[in-house]
């Protein structure tokens, strides 16, 4: 069975750094690109960033430019997003997702709370 976990979230102030790790499982990790979606209680999941196979192709949501960076290690199964300079407005369930036969596969889910 394919299943992503996220973990790394927690509080941290205003300026503050955190790490995200996604560990998959279940499917052929270095075949797939994989995303970080957020969430807002009552506010749609929104795209953050996605990396390519062989992490030659990264693509960043403006809002994250400069200062989240998006990883993976190919033979751990593992991504990171490093989220730097956090803001208040990152506040946020981040998720990890997959792609993969026409399916979305999500993990559980991290909070990540930025406090002003």
């Amino acid at each position: 069975d394919v299943q992503l976990q996220a973990s790394g979230g927690g509080l941290v102030q205003d300026g503050g750094s955190l790490r995200l790790s996604c560990a998959a499982s279940g499917f052929t990790f270095a075949n797939y690109a994989i995303a970080w979606f957020r969430q807002v209680p009552g506010k749609e999941r929104e795209g953050v960033t996605c990396i390519g196979r062989s992490a030659d192709f990264k693509y960043y949501q403006d809002p994250v430019k400069g200062r989240f960076n998006i990883s993976r290690d190919n033979e751990k199964n593992m991504v990171y997003l490093q989220m730097s300079n956090l803001k208040p407005e990152d506040t946020a369930v981040y998720y990890c997702k997959v792609v993969r036969g026409g399916n979305d596969y999500w993990g559980q889910g991290t909070l990540v709370t930025v406090s002003s």
